[in-house]
Formats: C-alpha cells, sequence, structure tokens
C-alpha cells in the first residue's frame, strides 16, 4: 500500500481516525469527482475557485484562457492546493449536537507549471475531456489552431495528499438511544438522466454510443 508522506502541511489533525494517506484511495475519491476547489491568493486576497480537471497518475490538468488571472496567480505562485469532496448522506442524529454528513473528501498539495509543448498540451487536454467523458475527445470536431493557443493548460503534481472519509451510521448519546426520535441516514448520490439533445440537432441524430454508455453506466 503506497501512501503519501506526513508533514505539517497534509497531515490530518482534527477526526484523524478519518484521515488517510493511501494513494490509491485518494485517486478513487479523485477520479469519482468533476470538479476541484482551487484556493489562490490574488492582490492580497484569498480566493477559492471551483474548477474541473482531469487526472493521469499524479498529474493534475486545470484549463482555462490566457488571460485567466486564477492559472496565473497559480503559476506565479508555483504551487497550489486543490480539494475534491463527495457528499454521500445526511446523518440524523436525535440530536443536533450529533447531526453530521457522510463524505469522501481529498486535498492535495504540490507544483504547477505551464505547459507548452504541443503533444504534451494535447494529450493534457484530451485527459482533461476523458476525465469528463470517456470516448468524448473522438466524437467532437478537432481544435482548430486559435481555439488551441488561447487556452491556456496548467499540470499540478500531486507531491503529498490526505483524505478524509465518514461512512458510518449516526452516533448518539447512549441516554438519547431510547428517545421516540427518528434517526439514520438520508444517503445522496449524483445520477446520469436521460441524454437531452441540443435543439438544432437533426430529428433523427441518433445518441452516440459513448454518451449512452456512459448514462447506463451512471443511471
Amino acid at each position: 500500500m503506497k501512501e503519501y508522506s506526513k508533514s505539517k502541511l497534509n497531515r490530518v489533525k482534527r477526526g484523524q481516525i478519518r484521515a488517510t494517506y493511501d494513494v490509491e484511495k485518494i485517486n478513487t475519491i479523485l477520479d469519482a469527482g468533476f470538479i476541484g476547489f482551487v484556493s489562490y491568493v490574488f492582490e492580497g486576497k484569498a480566493i477559492s475557485i471551483p474548477m474541473a480537471y482531469g487526472r493521469k497518475e499524479n498529474k493534475i490538468y486545470l484549463h482555462g484562457s490566457q488571460a485567466n488571472r486564477m492559472l496565473l496567480s497559480l503559476l506565479e505562485a508555483k504551487e497550489m492546493s486543490m480539494t475534491v469532496m463527495h457528499l454521500d448522506a445526511l446523518v440524523l442524529a436525535r440530536s443536533g449536537f450529533h447531526h453530521s454528513v457522510n463524505y469522501r473528501s481529498a486535498t492535495l498539495f504540490g507544483p504547477v507549471k505551464k505547459i507548452e509543448e504541443k503533444a504534451e498540451k494535447e494529450a493534457a487536454l484530451l485527459c482533461f475531456m476523458d476525465h469528463m467523458m470517456p470516448g468524448r475527445w473522438d466524437g467532437v470536431r478537432e481544435m482548430n489552431q486559435e481555439e488551441f493557443d488561447r487556452t491556456l493548460v496548467v499540470e499540478f503534481t500531486i507531491e503529498t495528499a490526505a483524505a478524509k472519509i465518514r461512512d458510518v451510521g449516526v452516533v448518539d448519546e447512549k441516554e438519547d438511544i431510547g428517545l421516540p426520535i427518528w434517526a439514520g441516514l438520508m444517503p445522496l448520490k449524483q445520477t446520469a438522466e436521460y441524454p437531452i439533445p441540443d435543439k438544432d440537432l437533426p430529428k433523427d441524430m441518433e445518441i452516440p454510443k459513448h454518451i449512452l454508455d456512459y448514462y447506463n453506466a451512471n443511471k
């Protein structure tokens, strides 16, 4: 079992029993997500922005316009952190004090760099789109040179990371167990609904296989 090394930066202090530094478990959390919350500093102000991403091994890829202030700020700082979180259930206890949520979260830390070499940039963009929907890259028109040049791609290397996971039921006080109050979990999950065609598509155009495959795997 491969783990990220622990330091003051990534060590979980509160709720250590729920912490894991296992690389495979953290990658599973990342691969199940679409949005990462990226933190950066702009003109002395702390800002956090949700960003779509792609992952390949220990690399995270972000992209935006060449003037994107967040990406430019990250490149200037030469490092970043990002958090991905999944809400799995509301934990409804017998007291307000013990209400909680079940969740999976991973926080990543490491250096960033701008990708400029053409083949490397194309591979990063493919990774990003494949993370959103496998097979989609081959189902769209090729990016033209203007679009390619206007796109800034940043590579984030996961140097260290930590995850916290809560996946248990209600934890109530012993004296509250017999109270006539309903307690338990309200499970939550993200699902795919049937694809909705764009209004300008031909009426008889079939939905591509990669889209239906995604729908059937996630409905």
